[in-house]
């Protein structure tokens, strides 16, 4: 006995750098001094603020006349102390809807996703990385990305955000997650981008086709049982899809609320694709706390959503991406006219929501080589919204909504050292933030540097 005692011993005793290699070193502690802080919540600048990271989180927050700053240096002699000499820091930034593995290296939507799986997951960390310089420390991931990239990021083998996932959105046959064209019979094992999924519940590409209450539920669980964060879900046409109209509603009544009950039972939500008025209320109906895109809103139901503090994630930017001369090779001739439509109305959606109260968070729906064009969605949104509008999207409203609201999207002492810091003020234009690689002068993810330029 004392023999295996002391085997035991031994194996308890190997380093973790041993087991884990890739394991970083303690963060460092960051003392910024004589910077403006960013409230997003309260709209407003806090001047002449010290803040300090440590450990991971923001450990203080105080005016640089404050008596306590002076105690923070006494106590940490190996604190790095920065004079921002003005320039403002302000909260890691949120994206609610991305695809993480629809990577780049082709340019048409039919090689948004490899056909090889283990092609996209080499190049997923590539993606991670350009995420996190943009800005973005967090992102909620809508169909795709699985519990071995998120765990691999939070463990640090390579520079990512944090990331909350769904793994694969559940649709129905010959809805937006069915990639198969109308000259294909019986399964498919595509792993073309949105779907793929093979009859009676094969998984593939970003999405699972399901039927029938029996086969929705255990797609659901299935999810959830690998790790997902929340459900994701096809209740209305969409343009990447070959067979569907804009204008098709998805599952019925029962198959969406059996999904709801699944989600709700494991403590989580489902949020739904949908366009027009009737997806958005069959979802809404039926226990969806959520709606991606909404491009085609009118007022009464956005009163209807507002009414019942229905989420709204918008994501123009796919569609203006889709549509420039840049990325002409990237949709075939028959989803144009798809994209075109719902690009016409996507502005005036927003106006909409936001003139009835509705919530909404940033997302971009990036698919291939469009996820370049990430940060690009601040700028449209704000020729309707306000700055402060479109900053609260993509922090404060997106963290209630990934339900971290109490330690991420904020400069706040116990939160996430996640911050930036900016060369310009946010709050006064919000589109300094399309171009992080002149105005994101930092990027600090958990209290490490990622990026300084």
């Amino acid at each position: 006995m004392t023999a295996l005692k002391a085997s035991h011993a031994a194996r308890a005793a190997i380093p973790e750098k041993v087991i884990k290699p890739w394991k970083l070193p303690p963060q460092k502690t960051y003392i910024f001094k004589n910077c403006n802080v960013i409230d997003p919540a309260n709209g407003v600048l806090h001047p002449n603020t010290t803040v300090k990271l440590a450990g991971g989180t923001i450990q203080s927050v105080a005016e640089d006349q404050d008596p306590s700053i002076n105690a923070l240096t006494l106590h940490d002699d190996d604190a790095i102390t920065v004079d921002l000499a003005g320039r403002y820091l302000c909260p890691g930034l949120i994206d609610c809807h991305m695809h993480l593995s629809s990577v780049p290296g082709d340019a048409t939507l039919a090689g948004a996703i490899p056909t090889d799986p283990s092609v996209s997951l080499a190049r997923q960390p590539f993606v991670c990385g350009q995420v996190l310089r943009r800005g973005f420390t967090t992102v909620r991931d809508c169909g795709g990305a699985t519990l071995a990239l998120k765990e691999a990021v939070a463990d640090d083998v390579f520079p990512g955000p944090r990331i909350v996932i769904a793994n694969r959105a559940l649709s129905q046959t010959g809805g937006h997650g069915d990639t198969r064209t109308s000259h294909e019979h019986g399964a498919s094992n595509s792993y073309g981008c949105c779907g793929g999924g093979g009859g009676g519940g094969e998984i593939a590409g970003l999405s699972v086709v399901c039927d029938g209450v029996p086969e929705c539920v255990r797609a659901a669980r299935e999810q959830l049982r690998t790790g997902a964060d929340f459900v994701k879900i096809m209740v209305g046409g969409g343009v990447a899809s070959p067979t569907d109209r804009l204008e098709n509603t998805q599952f019925t009544a029962a198959e969406v609320r059996a999904i709801a009950e699944v989600a709700a039972s494991y403590g989580t939500y489902v949020t739904a694709h949908a366009y027009t008025p009737r997806a958005i209320r069959h979802a809404v109906d039926n226990g969806v706390s959520g709606i991606e895109h909404g491009n085609l809103l009118d007022e009464d139901t956005a009163r209807y959503m507002a009414e019942r503090g229905i989420w709204l994630t918008p994501t123009l930017v796919t569609y203006e991406a889709m549509a420039s001369d840049k990325y002409a090779d990237f949709l075939p001739p028959s989803n144009r006219q798809k994209n075109e439509e719902v690009l016409a109305i996507g502005l005036k959606s927003i106006e909409i929501a936001a003139a009835a109260g509705v919530t909404m968070c940033y997302g971009s729906d990036l698919l291939g080589p469009l996820t370049a064009e990430q940060s690009r969605e601040f700028g449209i949104r704000k020729r309707v919204l306000s700055s402060l509008e479109v900053l609260q999207s993509a922090t404060v409203n997106a963290a209630r909504r990934i339900g971290q609201e109490s330690f991420l999207g904020q400069v706040k002492e116990g939160f996430a050292a996640d911050v930036l810091i900016l060369k310009e003020n946010p709050l006064d234009d919000v589109g300094i933030l399309d171009e992080p690689e002149r105005h994101v002068l930092a990027v600090i993810k958990n209290g490490r540097v990622y990026e300084s330029r």
